[in-house]
C-alpha cells in the first residue's frame, strides 16, 4: 500500500475500506498506533466534547487565540464539503500534500512498513502485528502528526462520539470542555442523559480544569469529575454571563470580561458556548494568555458554516445542521426570535437513527411549508418515511416530498418571495447537499461577495 495513492481522494477512500466497521469505540488499538508514531506533543492541547455546541466552542477558540497571535492547530468533524475542513492550522485547512503526508506516516506505524533499521527478531508479536483503524480514529492520529509537523502552539481537538472511549481521548490534555449534554448517539453511548454524560465526562483528567457548559448539570458529570480529580467548573457556578441589548459579560475565575461584542455565530445559546470558551482560555491563563482585544476580536470574526447560519439576500437562507432534540429546540427558539415572515419553507432530510420524531415535534410550529427530501447516505431516510414521522406528530401544515434535498431546495427558490424565510436542517448531509446546490442557484451559500 505504501506509496501507491498520492492523491487525498485515494487515501480517503482507502480509509472508508479499511476497517470492517464503520464506528468501533475504544482505546486500545488507536494507542497502540499513537505509541508507534511516537507522539509526545509540547505544546497545549484543549478537548472538546459534548452533543451540541462542540464545533462552535473549537470556532471560537481557534479565533480567540489566532487574534492572540497563537499558532493554532483545530481539528473538527464531520466536514460539509471538503475533508481538509477537519485539519487547520493557522485559520488555514491542511493542503492535500500535508494530509497525504501524514496519512502515510500513520500507514507505516501501523502497518509496521518499513521497520526503519530495527531488528525484527528483537521485536514482540504485537510490535509486529498489523493493526486496524476505523477512518476517524486514522484522521484523528493524521490530524496530531499535521500539528507536530507545522509546531503548532496549541492544539484544540473535538470529540468525535462520546468521549470516553473517542480516538480523540487517546491524548492527554491541560483543559476539558464538554459543552451540553442530550439524547443523540444513543445506540453508542446509552439511552439516558445520565449514561451519555458519563461517557462524555470521560475525557477529564486528574488535576486537569473541566469545563461544563450548560446550566443543567448531570450528576454523573460531578461524579466522574470527583472520581478522577479533576477541577470541575460549571456554567452558573465557577463562570456565568450576563446578556445586555448590544454586549455582554463573562465573570469567571480570572475575573469579568466587561463589554465584550456578540459572537458572529448566530443563536440564543451561543453565549454558553462563548462563556465555555473563555472559561476554558482562564484554565490555560499562565500557559497561553489572552487579551481583551483578542477575545474581542476573535469573536466578532469567528466563522463556522451551517450553524444557524444565514446566507444574505431575499428571501432569507438559513443553514443549520440541527439532528438532535436539543438543536432542534435550539433552532426553533433561534427563528422565534428573528422578525416575522411571511411563509417559513423547511427543507428537512435525517438520518434514520436519528430521533426524527422529537426534531419534529420541536420546529413544527416554526414551519409553513415541509419539503421533506431522502439522503443518498446508507441510514438516510427516505421522503416517505420522514413524512409519516411528521404526520404523526400531528403536522398541520403541507408535506412535500423529493428525491433529493437539491430538488427540495429548488422548489424553494421558486416558491419562496421576498419575505418568506427558508431554513435548511437535520443533518451534516442536508447542508452540504444545499452548499453543493448553490451553482444552480441564486443564493451565495458561503456568504462571500
Amino acid at each position: 500500500m505504501l506509496g501507491e495513492y498520492s492523491a487525498l481522494s485515494d487515501w480517503l477512500a482507502y480509509l472508508e475500506t479499511k476497517h470492517p466497521k464503520a464506528i468501533e469505540l475504544g482505546l486500545e488499538r488507536v494507542a497502540k498506533v499513537k505509541q508507534r508514531l511516537g507522539f509526545n506533543p509540547t505544546f497545549p492541547v484543549i478537548v472538546v466534547g459534548g452533543t451540541n455546541g462542540k464545533g462552535s466552542v473549537c470556532a471560537m477558540l481557534e479565533s480567540m487565540l489566532h487574534a492572540a497571535g497563537y499558532r493554532v492547530g483545530c481539528y473538527t468533524s464531520p466536514h460539509l464539503l471538503d475533508y481538509n475542513e477537519r485539519v487547520r492550522i493557522g485559520q488555514r485547512q491542511a493542503s492535500d500534500a500535508m494530509l497525504c503526508a501524514a496519512f502515510e506516516r500513520v500507514e507505516q506505524a501501523r502497518a509496521v512498513l518499513p521497520l526503519q533499521n530495527r531488528d525484527a527478531s528483537l521485536l514482540d508479536n504485537d510490535e509486529l502485528s498489523e493493526i486496524s483503524l476505523t477512518y476517524f480514529e486514522f484522521g484523528t492520529l493524521a490530524a496530531m502528526q499535521c500539528f507536530i509537523d507545522q509546531a503548532v502552539e496549541v492544539a484544540i481537538l473535538e470529540v468525535g462520539l462520546g468521549g470516553r472511549l473517542d480516538a480523540v481521548n487517546v491524548f492527554d490534555h491541560d483543559c476539558a470542555v464538554v459543552t451540553s449534554i442530550d439524547l443523540d448517539h444513543m445506540e453508542y453511548l446509552g439511552d439516558t442523559r445520565e449514561q451519555i454524560a458519563f461517557e462524555k465526562a470521560g475525557i477529564f483528567r486528574v488535576g486537569k480544569v473541566a469545563v461544563f457548559g450548560d446550566r443543567d448539570v448531570p450528576i454523573a458529570i460531578r461524579t466522574q469529575a470527583q472520581h478522577v480529580g479533576a477541577q470541575l467548573w460549571c456554567l452558573g457556578e465557577q463562570f456565568s454571563f450576563t446578556a445586555g441589548a448590544q454586549q455582554w459579560n463573562y465573570h469567571g475565575v480570572g475575573g469579568t470580561r466587561s463589554a465584550l461584542p456578540y459572537p458572529a455565530l448566530r443563536g440564543a445559546f451561543q453565549l454558553h458556548n462563548a462563556s465555555a470558551a473563555l472559561a476554558a482560555l482562564d484554565a490555560l491563563k499562565n500557559k497561553l494568555p489572552v487579551s481583551m482585544a483578542a477575545v474581542r476580536r476573535g469573536l466578532v470574526e469567528v466563522m463556522l458554516p451551517g450553524r444557524f447560519q444565514v446566507v444574505p439576500g431575499r428571501p432569507m437562507l438559513i443553514l443549520d445542521v440541527a439532528h438532535n432534540p436539543q438543536a432542534a429546540r435550539s433552532l426553533a427558539q433561534n427563528l422565534a426570535d428573528l422578525p416575522p415572515c411571511h411563509k417559513t419553507f423547511a427543507v428537512f432530510a435525517m438520518l434514520k437513527d436519528k430521533d426524527m420524531a422529537s426534531v419534529a415535534r420541536a420546529l413544527k410550529g416554526r414551519v409553513d411549508v415541509w419539503l421533506v427530501a431522502g439522503i443518498a447516505a446508507p441510514r438516510g431516510a427516505t421522503a416517505a418515511e420522514l413524512s409519516k414521522v411528521l404526520y404523526a406528530e400531528g403536522v398541520q401544515s403541507a408535506v412535500l416530498t423529493f428525491v433529493t434535498v437539491t430538488d427540495a431546495l429548488q422548489h424553494a427558490c421558486n416558491e419562496a418571495i421576498e419575505n418568506d424565510r427558508i431554513i435548511t436542517f437535520g443533518s451534516f448531509y442536508t447542508v452540504a447537499e444545499v452548499m453543493r446546490a448553490q451553482s444552480a442557484l441564486r443564493f451565495d451559500l458561503r456568504g462571500e461577495s
